[in-house]
């Protein structure tokens, strides 16, 4: 194969990849559901083998699990994992404001601003998918303040477990109360006090994971035979 060709699969397997996580995480894929390789391919009109990197891809990121002979199936991640997601988010965003705000621009402030408000008309309306993607969308261009890259890479490998469950897959999941974590954010950057935003922040983490400690359910344990064959090391 030739290093061109060898690129170009490398760049249509990360598209797909992309496009995969955008369907879960909007939950066109919901927790636990089989992706088919082959109706993926046919659906994105492409072969099977960017598909399968993408997957791959998609499961160094957590976001779903291959077993052999049974395919890729998104997966549900345990309470214990999403509560250690929250803690290392907590301090990358903290860093983040730590190096982002003496940067902050009014515009940049008018946009988090506008990201809030948008949060708070999706939840008026009781739409998580929305409050979901103003979510994400805020604490994004929040870590983005700090322009660094290597922060924001590490940062976006987390994302998505705390996403789909703030939104998506959480039984119940009340609007009002996800965005109503933010205000104290907003008025923190308002000050433009870079450990005012830490505070507001880790506050925030802080109930976020005291809410989810409470609410979530791990799915049954399998047969140990099962199990231990379908278990993967590393994750």
């Amino acid at each position: 194969m030739t290093e061109a060709r060898a690129i170009s699969r490398s760049v249509l397997a990360d598209q797909v990849k992309d496009r995969l996580l955008q369907d879960i995480l909007s939950g066109r894929y919901p927790s636990n559901s089989r992706i088919v390789e082959t109706r993926v391919a046919r659906e994105l009109g492409t072969s099977q083998t960017p598909v399968r990197e993408a997957l791959r891809g998609l499961e160094a990121l957590g976001v779903v699990e291959i077993h052999p002979f049974r395919g890729a199936r998104v997966r549900r991640p345990t309470k214990d994992e999403l509560l250690e997601a929250y803690a290392v988010r907590a301090e990358l965003e903290a860093l983040g404001a730590r190096l982002g705000v003496p940067r902050m621009t009014d515009a940049d402030l008018a946009e988090i601003e506008a990201l809030y408000d948008a949060m708070q008309r999706a939840a008026d309306n009781g739409d998580r998918h929305d409050v979901a993607m103003a979510d994400a969308s805020f604490h994004a261009r929040l870590l983005q303040l700090a322009g660094n890259a290597t922060l924001e890479r590490v940062w976006r490998s987390l994302e998505p477990y705390s996403r789909t469950y703030i939104t998506l897959i959480a039984p119940g999941a009340d609007t009002h109360w996800t965005a109503g974590l933010h205000p104290s954010i907003v008025a923190a950057l308002r000050t433009r006090d870079p450990e005012a935003v830490v505070a507001a922040l880790l506050q925030h983490f802080e109930q976020a994971r005291a809410h989810l400690a409470e609410g979530w359910q791990d799915l049954p344990a399998e047969p140990s035979s099962r199990s231990s064959r379908s278990a993967r090391p590393g994750v």
